[in-house]
């Protein structure tokens, strides 16, 4: 299977920037999708932003013009770079991965994997 770690979270005043890693490693996978969802507390988890395999990239209206994800390919690894923070970004952001590995009897099985979420917190 497939191991995410996440890196990069802590505290920061409004308008300030953090930017989060997440690195994917293990045997024989490909992804299609990496992205950024957040939660924080008493709401549901909802996408921030994600990076296709071709590079194209998709945000939720709240954060667009402020993040920025990217993606390293040769490190499988996938950025957020947060800008001009603010209080209502608080809360814990988790790292997706979709795409494929192979099982023990050859056969592609879909591969959607969840990093340990990092706590991202926006006060002064």
């Amino acid at each position: 299977q497939v191991h995410l770690v996440e890196s990069g979270g802590g505290l920061v005043q409004p308008g300030g920037s953090l930017r989060l890693s997440c690195a994917a490693s293990g045997d024989g996978f490909g992804i299609n999708v990496m992205g950024w969802h957040r939660q924080a507390p008493g709401k549901q988890r909802e996408l921030v932003a994600t990076v296709r395999s071709d590079g194209g990239t998709s945000y939720a209206g709240s954060v667009k013009d402020r993040f920025t994800i990217s993606k390293d390919n040769d490190q499988n690894t996938v950025f957020l770079q947060m800008n001009n923070l603010k209080p209502e970004d608080t809360a814990t952001y988790f790292c997706n991965v979709v795409g494929y590995y192979y099982g023990r009897d050859g056969y592609r099985k879909l591969l959607d994997s969840w990093g340990q979420g990092t706590q991202v917190t926006v006060s002064s």
